[in-house]
C-alpha cells in the first residue's frame, strides 16, 4: 500500500515522501492518526502542487539547517554523570541532556532530531547523528566525564 507522509516519521520518510507500507499499518495507525493519507493519482498532484508552491519556504528551511550544522561544525560537548567505581554510568545519557548542552552553547537544536549511534554506558567518547533536514545530517562528538 503506498501512502504519502503528512509529518516526518523517523525511520519510515518524511513530510510530503510517498512511501509503501504494509496496509495494516497503513489502515490501522498511519491514516487514522492523521500522519498519511492514501498515494491516490489526485492526492499524488495535490501533493505535488503544494511542493512546488512550497519550494521557496523550503529552500529558506535547508538554508537555516545548513546553518545550525555549520554552526555546530567541529564542536566537542561533555555530558557530566555520575559514575561508579569501573567508569559506569549510573542512569544514562539522554537526548535532553545533549540538546540542552547545545542550548547553553547557544545552537537551539529539538531532541527528537537527536539520536545516538551506540550505546552510552561508561565514560568516554560518543557521537550522535543530529537530523535537522531531510538533505541536512551533522554528526557531533560528545564525551561523558565523571561529575
Amino acid at each position: 500500500m503506498e501512502v504519502i507522509l503528512k509529518t516526518d516519521i523517523k525511520g519510515l520518510g518524511y513530510k510530503n515522501d510517498t512511501v509503501a507500507v504494509k496496509p495494516g499499518y497503513g489502515r490501522n495507525y498511519l491514516i487514522p492518526q492523521g500522519f498519511a493519507i492514501i498515494a491516490s493519482t489526485s492526492n499524488k498532484k495535490m501533493i505535488a502542487e503544494n511542493i512546488k508552491q512550497a519550494s521557496h519556504k523550503a529552500e529558506k528551511i535547508k538554508n537555516d539547517a545548513e546553518a545550525v550544522a555549520a554552526a555546530i561544525g567541529e564542536k566537542a560537548l561533555e555530558i557530566k554523570a555520575k559514575v561508579g567505581d569501573s567508569g559506569k554510568i549510573f542512569g544514562a545519557v539522554t537526548t535532553l541532556q545533549i540538546s540542552d548542552a547545545l542550548k547553553a552553547m547557544g545552537i537551539d537544536v529539538d531532541r527528537k532530531k537527536i539520536s545516538f549511534k551506540g550505546e552510552v554506558k561508561f565514560v568516554g567518547d560518543y557521537e550522535v547523528e543530529i537530523d535537522l533536514h531531510k538533505e541536512v545530517k551533522k554528526d557531533l562528538k560528545f564525551s561523558v566525564v565523571a561529575e
